[in-house]
């Protein structure tokens, strides 16, 4: 996916629910397993990928990123 329409495509997740837009008070990164990535939709087929918990509100939301979509998620985020 080209870097502005996955900048795009986290954006609208962030701003419609889809994807938390709080911090992450732990998170780590961790052998893939063919995980689904829930910035992108596509299947993590690289060596790593990026797990977590998000404390958002009225409970906990998983994440499970590609390295690369947890960092413009992370950036993105920050910017709201």
């Amino acid at each position: 996916m080209e870097a502005d329409a996955l900048r795009t495509l986290i954006l609208q997740k962030l701003r419609d629910g889809r994807l938390p837009n709080d911090h992450i008070p732990r998170f780590w990164a961790g052998p893939s397993e063919a995980e689904q990535c829930m910035a992108c939709d596509r299947l993590i087929t690289e060596p790593l990928v990026v797990e977590g918990i998000s404390s958002s509100v009225g409970g906990s939301q998983p994440i499970q990123m590609h390295v690369g979509c947890f960092a413009i998620w992370d950036e993105e985020r920050n910017k709201l």
